[in-house]
């Protein structure tokens, strides 16, 4: 579109808001990827539940059984695990829902600081929620002989198997709101109208 300003002529494009809906399509497919990964952490750490009966003594010839339950909300590590992983699922799914109905609103200044703190906050609380669950993983697979904790992986192997695939899950959606996180910087860095629209004066 051209404008004429007096003996000027104001050439207007939209060069880059082709590039622009790229970035965001972009951002919108990693808020994705994040979001599945975090849900699924969720939902196995959620549900890992393993109940065993096993020999805790023998009098005589005659074994003595008890039967025990191993579930996340026996460890304090685990639940904070599985709430940090929840909030980041929400977190993303409200970005991805913002993104998606709400794209012709301009997202810039205040808003896009407000949501390139909450990524970072989001990459804190997963970051720690991931790391506690990884210090009892090591801990429920070796033990700690210094301590006299027991190792229990070899009696509960389903409930450790879930949990570890849990934590990789976690991993990846931690790995996935790291790249957000910067996206979000950068496009707080760099506002929206400074690309919007090219314009050039011809004489």
């Amino acid at each position: 579109m051209a404008l004429e300003n007096g003996n000027q002529k104001v050439e207007v494009g939209s060069s880059c808001s082709k590039p622009i809906r790229n970035y965001n399509w972009v951002l919108i497919v990693f808020r994705v990827f994040a979001f599945m990964a975090t849900a699924a952490a969720t939902i196995v750490m959620g549900l890992n539940k393993e109940t065993k009966t096993i020999v805790v003594a023998t009098v005589g010839s005659t074994p003595l059984t008890a039967t025990l339950t191993a579930k996340f909300q026996d460890t304090p590590a685990f639940v904070f695990f599985v709430i940090a992983n929840g909030i980041a699922t929400i977190h993303n799914l409200v970005m991805i829902a913002a993104d998606i109905c709400g794209k012709r609103l301009d997202y810039k200044g205040l808003r896009l600081a407000i949501i390139a703190i909450l990524d970072m906050m989001t990459v804190a609380l997963v970051a720690g929620g991931v790391n506690a669950a990884v210090y009892m993983a090591e801990l429920g697979k070796n033990g700690n002989s210094h301590a006299r904790w027991n190792k229990i992986c070899d009696k509960f192997g389903k409930f450790c198997d879930h949990g570890g695939g849990a934590i990789i899950a976690s991993f990846g959606g931690l790995l996935f709101m790291l790249i957000i996180s910067v996206m979000s910087i950068l496009k707080l860095l760099k506002p929206k109208s400074n690309c919007a629209v090219s314009a050039s004066l011809v004489p």
